[in-house]
C-alpha cells in the first residue's frame, strides 16, 4: 500500500495515527502548544490559562448500549478538557447530516448531547449544521469544541510522570469499545456490556480539591490504556509498569475480549481517566475518586519506574513482565 494512502488504521489511535499526526499535522501547524501533544491545548490569555480542544465523532452504530453519538460527543470533549485539569466553560457543536437521516434519531442524539452537557455543567453556545448527499456520510457525524479554564497552580502534562509515581484508573476498562463492537457486528454472547461513556470533570475537580499533586492525566480512548500510557511514558521519559492482577476488567468484558482475541488494554474507553501522581498521595486520591461520580471502582493499577525510558510493561502473576506496545492500528475502527 502506498505511503500516500490513508487507511482506517490511521484513525484508530495507535502507532499509525501517531505517525500521521506527527508527519502531517504537528509539522504542518508547528508551534509549542501543539508540540506538547496534550488532550487540550493550553494558552495564557488575559491573565487566565485557557484550555481548548476539538474532536469529531464518527461512531457506528450511532446508537449503542449505554449511549449514542450525542452523549459521546459531549463526554469526549469534556474529558479532554478535564485531562489538563480544566473546568469546562462552553461547548460548540457541529452536525454533518446525511440525506435521509431520520429527524427522530437526530432529536434523540441532540437531547443526549444536551443531557451530558448539563451533567457536566457546561452549555452548548454555538454550532453549525451541514447536510450532505446520501452516501457521503454515515447517518450523522458530530464535531464538538470545548473551552475551559485551568485553575491557578494546576500544571498537568503527559510529560510530568516521575519515578515513584503510581498509576490509578477510576474503574473497569475496555467497556466502550466492546459495547460498540458487539452492537455493530450483532454479536450476542449473552453478555451484558454497555459503554462507560461519562463526563469526568467532577472527578478530576474532586482530586484537585483534595490537594492531590496531579502529574499526568489521560482519558484512554482510541488505542485504549496501552496507547495512552505509551504516550505518557514516551513524553515523560519513564517506564510504566502495570500489575496484571490489579487491572479492573469486568468478567463480561474479559470473556468477550477472549472470544474475539482482543487485548483489553488496547480497547477504547470513554468514561475512564488514568491518573498519575506521587505514591504517598495514592490513598487520598482513591478516596476522592471513590466519592466522586464515576469513581466508585477506582484502583491503583501500576507504578512509574526510572527505566527503560518510554516503555510500558505488564507484570504478570505467573512470569516476567511483558512489554505493552501501542497498537499499530485497532481491530475496531469507528468506535468514537
Amino acid at each position: 500500500m502506498s505511503d500516500d494512502v490513508i487507511l482506517l488504521s490511521h484513525g484508530a489511535g495507535g502507532q499509525l495515527m501517531a505517525e500521521l499526526i506527527d508527519a502531517v499535522f504537528v509539522r504542518g501547524f508547528d508551534n509549542p502548544v501543539l508540540r506538547a501533544r496534550e488532550d487540550s491545548g493550553v494558552i495564557e490569555l488575559a491573565g487566565k490559562r485557557i484550555a481548548l480542544t476539538t474532536d469529531s465523532f464518527v461512531v457506528t452504530p450511532v446508537v449503542f448500549p449505554g449511549g449514542d453519538i450525542g452523549k459521546l460527543a459531549a463526554c469526549g470533549t469534556v474529558n479532554d478538557l478535564a485531562a489538563v485539569g480544566a473546568e469546562p466553560v462552553a461547548l460548540a457543536a457541529s452536525f454533518i447530516l446525511e440525506e435521509g437521516l431520520g429527524q427522530s434519531l437526530l432529536r434523540r442524539c441532540v437531547a443526549s448531547l444536551r443531557a451530558a452537557a448539563d451533567e457536566a455543567d457546561v452549555r452548548v453556545i454555538t454550532g453549525d449544521t451541514k447536510v450532505v448527499p446520501r452516501g457521503s456520510a454515515d447517518e450523522l457525524f458530530v464535531t464538538t469544541t470545548g473551552l475551559g479554564l485551568v485553575p491557578e497552580g494546576v500544571r498537568i502534562s503527559a510529560a510530568n510522570a516521575r519515578p515513584g509515581d503510581v498509576v490509578l484508573i477510576n474503574g473497569g476498562i475496555a467497556e466502550h469499545g466492546m459495547a460498540v463492537l458487539c452492537a455493530r457486528e450483532g454479536m450476542d454472547f449473552d453478555l451484558d456490556i454497555g459503554s462507560d461513556c461519562a463526563p469526568l470533570n467532577r472527578l478530576v475537580a474532586a482530586l484537585i480539591t483534595a490537594g492531590c499533586d496531579l502529574h499526568a492525566l489521560r482519558d484512554p480512548t482510541r488505542g485504549g490504556v496501552a496507547a495512552a500510557l505509551n504516550e505518557i511514558a514516551q513524553q515523560s521519559g519513564v517506564c510504566i509498569e502495570l500489575r496484571e492482577e490489579a487491572l479492573p476488567i469486568a468478567p463480561a468484558v474479559r470473556t468477550a475480549c477472549e472470544l474475539l482475541g482482543l487485548d483489553p488494554l488496547q480497547v477504547a474507553n470513554e468514561g475512564k481517566m488514568l491518573v498519575i501522581l506521587p505514591e504517598p498521595q495514592a490513598e487520598r486520591a482513591l478516596a476522592a475518586m471513590r466519592a466522586a461520580p464515576y469513581g466508585a471502582g477506582a484502583a491503583v493499577i501500576g507504578r512509574v519506574l526510572e527505566g527503560p525510558a518510554g516503555r510500558v510493561q505488564l507484570r504478570t502473576t505467573v512470569g516476567p513482565a511483558r512489554i505493552i506496545d501501542r497498537p499499530v492500528g485497532e481491530p475496531m475502527p469507528r468506535i468514537c
